[in-house]
């Protein structure tokens, strides 16, 4: 029997785009009013945000005083968004704090400063030295690096972050004899694990509660208890699918794919390099490098404009040393051409980013005081989840926010958005709104691992080279255990009145 192939990931994207543009002709728009409402962070300063008025959704109407439906155009000048603007609507939206023209230039900066860092040599080298004298303690550094990840996601929200990691991750596994897919699920799975069980991610849990109305870092101890329960499943699965690919590594939906990375590998072991004292400068930078963007997003905030530029810094400053102890017979000209390769290699990774934003830009926005067909699809779960009990309110909750992910990925603009509706809306059906900020948490950072409009992943599984339909194919098991874990901690909830 013929396998079927999975298309391609621009494929899926357009479809998604055709779905969103049929639904913009059958489903009316409509807006809600909005306020301001201001909360305490855990530092004590004081945060205010734009958030919908419970009840107030209206819908536009037109000239007749009917029900507006703004069905989108196929072509649409003067900036515009119609169907067939998605990808540059998409790639040029927002601003260099975010998606999608941040990430966009974020990716293909920090894939050239890894370009010119991948062009001295050292990191095959380093493999090559590491494989030789680790034996088997590559087993322990697995758990370590995914609670260490994990912990960044629950303390500071580590998203973008990941991906440098992965770039220089992802390698050292392959080389090792894993995968690339043990490489993500170290880098990022971990991060969206602690993202989804945070008790203090300043990005998602603090507003979700802070415009929740209820004291921010509250709830904290179930909340912990959630994050280790998850964090060890994952440790215990990643090891367990680790041995699993290095005993059969053609068992891996990378293998093919992977190939790039073993070439590599394959080339510096051909040449049996000499681990030397420029290899070993290059890995100095790269470790000082990585401390100092951790110090910067900890203790400074730094985000993508100041990490972009640490990387440049850490490509250049490899560069120079390659050049000065002849690395690879590196020249001058080779840190621009391989500037410029790297970035190359992360163009795809890039554009799909854009083209996931598209379809967000095709239901209007995520603007709640914009009419848009989002807004009329939040107005209309909140209105079926009033008449529902208790429990089966709340894992309703729990899925709608799993399923609105895919359209607003931010954890903090999902939060600004949905919870205002949500607390008051937990008030009448006899949740907790603790309980309706659990379910927001979990459904918004879970899906972070599958969702295509997720700049983040597609991002990762471009530095992978694996599609994402190979990937939702192989992500899919794991993502209903994670479901239905989540599914009894958010029931556990309601049945304890967790406040």
């Amino acid at each position: 029997m013929k396998k079927i192939k999975m298309p391609d990931t621009y494929i899926i994207i357009f479809f998604v785009v055709v779905l969103a543009a049929i639904l913009t002709h059958v489903v009316p728009v409509g807006k809600f009013h909005m306020q301001e409402v201001t909360y305490t962070t855990e530092t004590g300063a004081e945060k205010t945000r734009n958030v919908p008025v419970p009840g107030s959704f209206k819908y536009e109407l037109n000239e007749n005083g009917e029900e507006l439906i703004k069905g989108i155009k196929f072509f649409e000048p003067g900036g515009e968004v119609g169907f067939s603007n998605y990808i540059f609507e998409g790639v040029t939206s927002g601003d260099k704090w975010g998606t999608a023209v941040g990430i966009v230039a974020f990716i293909l900066i920090v894939g050239g400063a890894f370009g010119i860092i991948l062009k001295t040599g050292a990191v095959e080298t380093g493999i090559y030295s590491m494989i030789n004298k680790s034996k088997n303690s590559e087993l322990l550094m697995i758990p370590l690096l995914f609670i260490l990840f994990s912990l960044g996601g629950a303390v500071f929200g580590m998203g973008e972050e990941a991906i440098p990691f992965a770039m220089l991750i992802i390698p050292i596994l392959v080389g090792m004899g894993y995968d690339s897919v043990t490489g993500i699920l170290i880098t990022y799975i971990s991060t969206q694990i602690g993202f989804a069980t945070s008790w203090m991610n300043p990005f998602s849990v603090a507003v979700a509660q802070g415009v929740s109305g209820i004291p921010v870092l509250s709830g904290a101890g179930y909340r912990i208890f959630i994050w280790c329960f998850f964090t060890t499943f994952g440790v215990i699965y990643t090891l367990w699918y680790a041995k699993k690919v290095k005993k059969n590594p053609e068992s891996s939906i990378a293998y093919k794919t992977d190939e790039y990375f073993r070439n590599d590998f394959k080339m510096a072991d051909a040449k049996d390099v000499e681990f030397r004292l420029g290899h070993k400068l290059v890995i100095l930078v790269m470790i000082l490098g990585m401390a100092w963007v951790v110090w910067g997003v900890v203790k400074e905030g730094y985000y993508l404009p100041e990490i972009a530029t640490q990387f440049v810094i850490m490509g250049v400053l490899s560069g120079i040393i390659g050049v000065v102890f002849k690395l690879n017979s590196m020249t001058i000209n080779d840190i621009a051409t391989s500037f410029r390769k790297g970035a190359e290699d992360l163009v795809g990774a890039a554009l799909v980013v854009g083209m996931a934003k598209g379809i967000v830009l095709i239901l209007g926005g995520t603007s709640a005081d914009t009419p848009t067909v989002l807004n009329t699809m939040l107005n209309s779960v909140a209105n079926v989840l009033g008449s529902m009990p208790a429990a089966f309110s709340a894992w309703v909750m729990y899925i709608f926010q799993s399923l609105f992910n895919f359209f607003v990925v931010s954890g903090s603009g999902q939060a600004a958005l949905t919870m205002p509706i949500m607390a008051p809306l937990s008030d009448l059906v006899g949740v907790t709104r603790q309980v309706a900020v659990l379910a927001f948490q979990l459904g918004d950072g879970f899906t972070n691992m599958i969702v295509p409009t997720s700049g983040i992943l597609m991002a990762i599984l471009g530095v992978a080279k694996i599609e994402w339909g190979t990937w939702a194919k192989y992500q899919i098991k794991f993502q209903l255990i994670l479901f239905a874990f989540g599914s009894i901690f958010v029931l556990f909830g309601v049945f304890t009145n967790f406040s």
